[in-house]
């Protein structure tokens, strides 16, 4: 079995593959100085909740945009489940897509991954939308390559970052609001996230569209999808697990040889 493992700015995820099929997924917050024990005391025993044992992973693969979390993914992997992992991104495996940007070596490697996810089961031309941290827009030509596109700053740092400005707004949830206009401060407040989140979406959706000049379908993915969908009908197609499934796609192509 393939244990995948993802590392960003706000978690790590886990995920046991057999073949194509999710045994099992788990994700943890992010945080540099988690040793490779304090991981497998963790995950040990949420993959034995599913009756699966370290003796039933039989490869490993990171890939990670957070490198100081990279070497204790590693000693875990080695450690605890007798593998070393191959890292996306570190010569030779191979990324599964080219990078067709200014500067290929920047891009982040759940970028990256999510392009060849996409291409994969989706075909291009297309555009990824993944709410994560940041809010990425990644454009996906029809060969697979992965193009550029926008980063905006994810939901929740948005949220949090006008909150710390501002000293009398108080917390809110990520909800869709019964109105755009608001008539309290806790109503306006959720009206603008939220409201201002969808048009930010479809707006940069159509810009891209209109600058790459072909049709393209939207592949949104990430944690908050679920909030977002049914307010807009700018996705086309709604996976979750895009980047995970993607993983399996690049553990496959460099494991045959």
């Amino acid at each position: 079995m393939l244990l995948a493992i993802n590392s960003n700015n706000t978690n790590v995820k886990f995920a046991l593959y057999d073949g194509d099929r999710e045994v099992g997924s788990w994700r943890i917050g992010t945080d540099t100085k988690r040793t490779a024990d304090e991981y497998a005391i963790w995950l040990i025993q949420l993959m034995a909740l599913k009756g699966k044992q370290p003796s039933d992973v039989t490869e490993c693969l990171i890939a990670s945009v957070v490198p100081d979390t990279l070497y204790n993914l590693r000693q875990l992997c080695r450690t605890y489940f007798g593998h070393d992992a191959l890292v996306y991104g570190e010569a030779p495996v191979k990324k599964g897509t080219v990078a067709k940007v200014d500067s290929p070596e920047e891009v982040g490697a759940d970028r990256l991954v999510n392009t060849v996810a996409a291409h994969h089961f989706y075909g291009g031309p297309a555009i990824v939308v993944d709410f994560g941290t940041a809010t990425t827009f990644d454009v996906v030509d029809a060969d697979g390559n992965y193009c550029g596109g926008v980063i905006a700053p994810g939901i929740n740092l948005s949220i949090e970052a006008l909150r710390m400005a501002a000293a009398l707004l108080p917390r809110v949830a990520v909800r869709r609001p019964d109105k755009v206009i608001g008539s309290n401060t806790v109503g306006c407040f959720e009206s603008g996230i939220f409201w201002g989140y969808i048009s930010l979406i479809e707006g940069l959706v159509a810009r891209i569209r209109n600058e790459f000049g072909q049709p393209m379908k939207v592949i949104a993915t990430g944690g908050l999808v679920p909030v977002f969908a049914d307010a807009t009908d700018i996705f086309d197609i709604l996976d979750q697990d895009l980047t995970m499934k993607g993983m399996v796609i690049v553990n496959r192509l460099n494991r045959q040889a």
